[in-house]
């Protein structure tokens, strides 16, 4: 291999640096971070999930508010750079069909979907142009869905994203799971993974996620056999991240102590910094609120003890005191916010010299 990091192509769709941003909830990545990434040359992402519930516009349900917010952001960020563009759209959502049909109306170039396993996402999508990425956290959960959607729909995916136990935000794992990081860590699964790519011709490209946070962190796994990275965290304490201030704060204030994994009412784990309020939920306390959204499949707001839409939404504005940062493992190690430029030259060269 060369000292150079190699493109990302698939079909028509050519990615210059081999390194996906990986989407970040509630409107963490939005427009703003998702085309200055793409304007550097890797793939920025909007994430779908969340974006009704910053809109008030009372004349609309959720689910309409939700995939027109969805619209104006993709819209956004198509006016900010020329440059391809993903969405992550989570297969928990309650309007996931229409935030896919939003996309690919949209001309999206990626739509990366996970949380749970997209098994009917060919069955939404009109055309050949909008590649599909699934995510999944094993090789066996990869064959489902490369078998599946072989059988059911004559296709594959264009690539497979695995995102190993380091990761932020929802995780794919059991409680157990994540506490035996040497059998699942990402390099075994993504050697599993790329088993299950390599059975096809031409080969599934496949992108490692979870705890990536150096250039030498991307050369490891491309020696290993990835096509491609996505990286979230390093990406938030940037200056074109969409996030608050406040929020961009709390990852540079945190320490190694400081990144838990909670219950997410999401039905998964999820890794979060500690706060008072992560305290307060962990502890059972039950936070008054009313599920103005129905926003989540896998949620029902009897039974939990807070409102995870609220609480990101909330986080995203800079109120920590009634919400709470997601993150992965590595989180506490960043100490300043720089510019996207900054972090992907920076990660480049790493990367290079590290191959």
């Amino acid at each position: 291999m060369s000292g150079k990091l190699e493109s990302l192509i698939i079909g028509d769709l050519k990615i210059k640096l081999p390194i996906i941003q990986g989407g970040m909830g509630v409107r963490v990545s939005a427009s703003s971070l998702a085309s200055a990434v793409s304007n550097q040359g890797a793939l920025g992402v909007i994430a779908a999930v969340g974006l009704g519930e910053e809109d008030n516009d009372n004349g609309l349900n959720y689910a309409q508010r939700s995939t027109q917010s969805f619209i104006d952001t993709i819209r956004q960020a198509r006016s900010l750079t020329s440059n391809p563009i993903g969405v992550n759209v989570m297969c928990a959502l309650t309007n996931y069909d229409n935030l896919v049909s939003a996309a690919q109306d949209e001309g999206i170039d990626v739509i990366i979907s996970g949380a749970g396993l997209p098994l009917g996402l060919p069955a939404l999508i009109k055309n050949k142009r909008t590649k599909l990425f699934p995510i999944v956290s094993s090789g066996r959960a990869a064959n489902i869905i490369c078998s599946t959607w072989k059988r059911r729909y004559a296709r594959l995916p264009d690539a497979i994203v695995v995102e190993g136990p380091l990761a932020g935000g929802h995780l794919g794992y059991s409680r157990e799971e994540l506490k035996d990081p040497e059998h699942f860590s990402l390099e075994n699964i993504l050697k599993d993974v790329l088993e299950v790519a390599g059975k096809y011709t031409p080969r599934i490209p496949v992108v490692a996620a979870g705890g990536i946070y150096t250039g030498a962190d991307i050369a490891k796994m491309l020696k290993i056999g990835a096509s491609a990275v996505q990286m979230a965290t390093r990406f938030v304490c940037t200056n074109e991240c969409d996030a608050s201030l406040e929020y961009k704060k709390l990852y540079l204030s945190s320490k190694k102590e400081d990144i838990v994994v909670i219950n997410s009412p999401v039905g998964m784990p999820g890794r979060v910094i500690r706060n008072k309020f992560v305290e307060r939920i962990e502890s059972g306390e039950k936070i008054d609120f009313q599920c103005f959204y129905k926003c989540l499949i896998t949620c029902d707001p009897r039974k939990v003890n807070y409102c995870i839409a609220k609480a990101l939404v909330n986080a995203y504005r800079g109120d920590l005191e009634h919400g709470f940062a997601m993150c992965g493992t590595n989180a506490y190690r960043i100490d300043k916010i720089v510019s996207v430029k900054e972090l992907i030259d920076q990660l480049v060269s790493q990367a290079q010299e590290a191959l």
